[in-house]
């Protein structure tokens, strides 16, 4: 259940991912995940009507129980957001948190843009060395309707990132994938609801990269007619995370892309 992570998440500094289900009813278009296929540990059918359903792993929170150890530093999840709309009736994040309790590792952290988690309060509370990524992807909910409309709005992040805060919860703003946005709103949002580093990436491209993880055609279909292709080409990428980090730097508060950026969610 606890998979030893190479690549990105090696660099970032973990050492494990949890991934407690196959496929996500998120269903974002532009998720790279399905592109990976087999790799990603899917099936035909995942990749092929990816959002449409998911499958839980069996007895996930007793596997995990049985394999968690104190070095480890999990990421949970590279594949799945484990507070997908499915999780609300599965309810396996509970016994998975029960089991870090029992037995807590180094560092746990928590990829969502689910305002679900907000269920687990109690015992989000009670994990040692959380750490909390809440992704939003832009400032306008006209554009999150077109690229993932099966996620809860922007207002409703946001909100979510301030009442975890609120909350002791150690959480970060993941601006990612960033889709068009005006990025300056965008990061003064992110600093005023956030007091932690700003972690941000931008959409994969295949020009940077020739194998592996790209964004699904999906996203690049409504790009294309809207006229926002400029966001998935690598120079005008960099050119909208220089203009988030001279925001940053202004506010003397820490922001990056990448391994280096995502590493800040391992450390202890």
């Amino acid at each position: 259940m606890l998979s030893p992570v190479i690549g990105f998440l090696a660099q970032a500094g973990f050492t494990h991912s949890l991934t407690p289900a196959r496929n996500c009813t998120f269903g974002c278009t532009y998720c790279y995940v399905p592109t990976l296929r087999v790799f990603a540990g899917l099936k035909p059918a995942d990749w092929q009507h990816w959002g449409q359903f998911t499958t839980f792993k069996p007895e996930v929170a007793q596997a995990v129980a049985r394999e968690l150890k104190p070095r480890q530093r999990i990421y949970c999840s590279p594949l799945v957001d484990p507070y997908q709309p499915a999780e609300e009736a599965e309810r396996a994040m509970p016994g998975l948190l029960e089991a870090v309790l029992e037995r807590p590792p180094a560092v746990f952290a928590i990829q969502t843009r689910g305002p679900l988690i907000l269920r687990d309060l109690d015992l989000l509370r009670r994990v040692a060395r959380l750490r909390v990524s809440f992704s939003v992807t832009t400032d306008r909910d006209d554009i999150r309707k077109l690229y993932e409309p099966h996620c809860a709005s922007i207002a409703e992040r946001w909100r979510t990132i301030s009442t975890l805060r609120s909350e002791g919860i150690n959480v970060f703003a993941t601006l990612a994938p960033i889709l068009p946005c005006d990025p300056e709103a965008f990061m003064a949002k992110a600093l005023e609801v956030t007091g932690n580093a700003v972690i941000a990436d931008p959409l994969h491209t295949r020009s940077t990269k020739s194998r592996g993880a790209t964004t699904r055609q999906g996203a690049i279909t409504i790009s294309a007619k809207h006229g926002w292709l400029a966001w998935h080409d690598a120079a005008f990428q960099s050119s909208i995370v220089e203009r988030m980090a001279n925001l940053a730097r202004a506010a003397g508060r820490q922001f990056g892309i990448g391994p280096e950026a995502f590493g800040w969610l391992a450390q202890d």
